[in-house]
């Protein structure tokens, strides 16, 4: 039987390691206590949040993330990070999950298919680290703490993060 995992984790959907490395750095030093779970490719994402990807350690049954937000890259291998937020926005179970694209691409029309794909927020990562740290100080205090997650999904409130 398949169950929903916990839901206070990030999904950081990233392929490039010294970005994925970067973004565990900015969590860390903002005090983000989120466990933050990684996916390296498209394929792995889709796996994680449609699949039965989530070993479950107390009974041995396998659940799937459902995470309190998404971090989505779109240049990403096997599967591109629009068709992931595609794929995403047509599963009931994840529909309403919160999506943040969090890619360098500053393409006007990759701007444009992630808002009608229905991505929450699309934000250009910085190349400067302090800038980075920043941005995702923002990200997680806005995610985390303000915004008022979809019904099915905890409030973030109530998850242990803190800043």
């Amino acid at each position: 039987m398949t169950h929903n995992a916990p839901r206070n984790t990030i999904l950081l959907i990233e392929d490039n390691r010294d970005d994925e490395e970067l973004a565990l750095r900015a969590f860390r030093k903002n005090n983000v206590a989120n466990d933050i779970v990684v996916a390296r490719d498209g394929a792995e994402a889709l796996h994680l949040l449609l699949g039965t990807a989530v070993p479950n350690e107390v009974n041995g049954t396998r659940k799937k993330l459902h995470p309190l937000i998404v971090l989505l890259d779109l240049k990403l291998p096997k599967i591109d990070g629009l068709e992931v937020l595609r794929r995403i926005r047509s599963n009931r179970e994840t529909a309403l999950m919160p999506v943040v694209v969090l890619t360098t691409s500053s393409e006007e029309r990759d701007i444009l298919e992630s808002y009608r794909l229905g991505t929450n927020s699309y934000v250009r990562k910085p190349v400067d680290f302090a800038e980075f740290v920043e941005t995702m100080r923002q990200l997680a205090s806005y995610w985390l703490h303000l915004n008022e997650p979809p019904p099915d999904i905890p409030s973030a409130r109530n998850s242990p993060t803190l800043l």
